[in-house]
């Protein structure tokens, strides 16, 4: 047997009917993306796994997804959904409460899936059935690393490594293992709260704190573009929502003092060092995140 640290070189030695016999439940809450969102069925459409079903939850107040989503029925099953609430972790409960194959995953309706994607995660998950979550990567075109500084080594997932290893749409778990987690819907996109983000961290932590074990592997890839290309303010304001969002999962689930403090000094470092070099509108981006991350610990 693999050990867990080696997720690409596991899959080439599990057997292929092990690999095909897992499912996975895809749930991707959407809105106001159309491009982006063929895309990402795209990308899925490339998947070498094909044991996969898709469930939308489609939130836009139109039918502007009927047609593109026509086009990928015949590919792989597809749930289209239409609640009348808004908000992406109502949105990933509601496709919760529809999964049924093994494992869930919660792809974002502007990522991309490599085709071997699935078919690794499905390799690691059966050579580790001690193993319940797996968390990977997220890329840019580039390469880079997108909306998060992420580990560059594997191993497990804790409380304190979490903020380095989790973004929503490269978690998988294991749905027998997520019976009764559910997403916080006060956070995250859409919540009509200050608490913008942070909604798939508290998810793992809630894993993490049932036991689940959860690993890991940097090798493992989605591509996301950078969460934000220029400071104007939108990114001004979403800087601060999702520092809220942060802060208030870290208040949330009794963060040590001291660790509490280490996640507030990133934002505002980097606040300093942009502003010594000349980028204001950068260094005011970074503050917001740092005030947003001090209001959603004290709120």
């Amino acid at each position: 047997m693999c050990r867990p640290a080696g997720l690409l070189e596991c899959v080439s030695v599990v057997e292929t009917d092990r690999i095909d016999a897992m499912r996975f439940s895809l749930i991707l809450g959407t809105v106001g993306r159309t491009t982006e969102l063929e895309e990402c069925l795209a990308s899925l459409d490339a998947q070498t796994l094909r044991a996969f079903e898709l469930i939308v939850v489609d939130q836009n107040p139109d039918g502007r997804l009927a047609p593109i989503l026509e086009r990928y029925e015949s590919r792989f099953p597809i749930l289209h959904l239409r609640p009348e609430q808004k908000g992406l972790s109502k949105a990933k409960n509601l496709g919760l409460r529809h999964a049924s194959y093994e494992v869930i995953g919660f792809p974002d309706d502007n990522c991309r899936y490599p085709p071997e994607l699935l078919a690794r995660v499905a390799g690691f998950f059966a050579d580790h059935p001690e193993i319940a979550g797996l968390c990977g990567r997220s890329v840019d075109d580039d390469g880079r690393d997108s909306n998060l500084r992420f580990d560059t080594e594997s191993g497990p997932v804790d409380r304190f490594n979490v903020w380095r290893r989790a973004m929503a749409y490269n978690i998988f778990v294991r749905t027998a293992s997520a019976r009764g987690v559910w997403f916080d819907e006060r956070l995250g996109p859409g919540a009509g709260t200050k608490w913008g983000a942070a909604d798939e961290t508290d998810f793992v932590l809630q894993l993490l704190e049932r036991g689940i074990p959860i690993h890991y592997d940097p090798a493992l890839l989605a591509i996301h573009p950078q969460p934000v290309t220029r400071f104007d303010e939108a990114a001004l304001g979403r800087a601060y929502s999702y520092g809220c969002g942060m802060g208030h999962v870290l208040k949330k689930h009794r963060y040590p003092i001291p660790f509490r403090v280490k996640m507030l000094f990133p934002p505002a470092k980097n606040a300093f060092f942009s502003l010594a070099h000349g980028n204001p509108s950068e260094a005011r981006y970074r503050f917001s995140a740092f005030k947003g991350r001090v209001n959603g610990l004290l709120s």
